[in-house]
């Protein structure tokens, strides 16, 4: 079944057309990478998927549904999650209120000042849940605004989880990190794609993430959908080889 297509969209900014009529299209279960160099439209391409603004032409649905014109908090209670490529936490607060709070805006609790004893109990226990499983329940009781930038941004990858996402966008997860934080991000998206069964889709600059990662890979290039296949027709394009990944070598 078909989590997310993406038909013939365009994104224009006055005379800048920064995305040209692209279409994607993933299943269900799947990992998508989307790769390309700076400025090619992976982050305005994201921002059309999550609803951040809507494309000039074209279409967006998810789950056999048309999201296009839908603001994207409430296609987070369609069931899209997303992280962002400057790590969006509250650093004043810990780890797991951080996490409370992403569990109290998906349960409605936001315009209850003082929630039930039951939501509140289903709160907690959603963060309780979600910081196991990305591995900072040792953590909880931590200033976030204090933790190593990896341990950042797991919190918030465990923020979009608590709000029950079936396909979660992760906007350069490694950014800035090391080769350690790197491997761990890896190992916990491997992970909650494997064991968990997210569907998701990510942008990334590191190859080595991107090809240990990815069922498939798209390609853009000035705005542009220049290839898309497995990891291994990928690495086997000369166009983008030529494009891109030649760039990188």
């Amino acid at each position: 079944m078909t989590m997310l297509e993406v038909r013939n969209v365009t994104k224009r900014f006055g005379n800048l057309v920064a995305v040209r009529d692209v279409s994607m299209s993933v299943a269900r279960g799947e990992l998508r990478a989307i790769i390309g160099p700076n400025g090619a439209g992976k982050t305005t391409f994201f921002n059309m998927i999550s609803g951040y603004f809507p494309p000039t032409n074209g279409s967006i649905w998810l789950e056999g549904q048309d999201v296009t014109h839908v603001p994207a908090h409430l296609r987070v209670g369609m069931g899209m999650g997303r992280t962002f490529q400057i790590t969006e936490i509250f650093p004043e607060l810990t780890v797991h209120e951080n996490v409370l709070t992403a569990a109290e805006v998906a349960a409605g609790q936001t315009l209850h000042m003082l929630p039930n004893r039951n939501d509140a109990r289903r709160a907690n226990d959603v963060a309780a849940k979600m910081l196991a499983m990305v591995g900072l329940a040792t953590k909880a009781d931590r200033l976030v605004g204090e933790l190593s930038h990896g341990d950042q941004r797991t919190t918030e990858i465990a923020m979009a989880l608590a709000q029950n996402p079936r396909l979660l966008l992760l906007d350069e997860p490694t950014a800035g990190m090391g080769d350690q934080e790197t491997y761990e991000i890896t190992t916990l998206i491997r992970r909650l794609h494997r064991e968990q069964n997210y569907t998701i889709i990510l942008i990334e600059h590191d190859m080595r993430v991107v090809f240990h990662l990815a069922d498939r890979i798209c390609v853009l290039d000035q705005g542009r959908l220049l290839a898309e296949g497995t990891p291994q027709e990928i690495a086997a394009n000369e166009t983008v080889q030529a494009a891109y990944l030649g760039q990188a070598a």
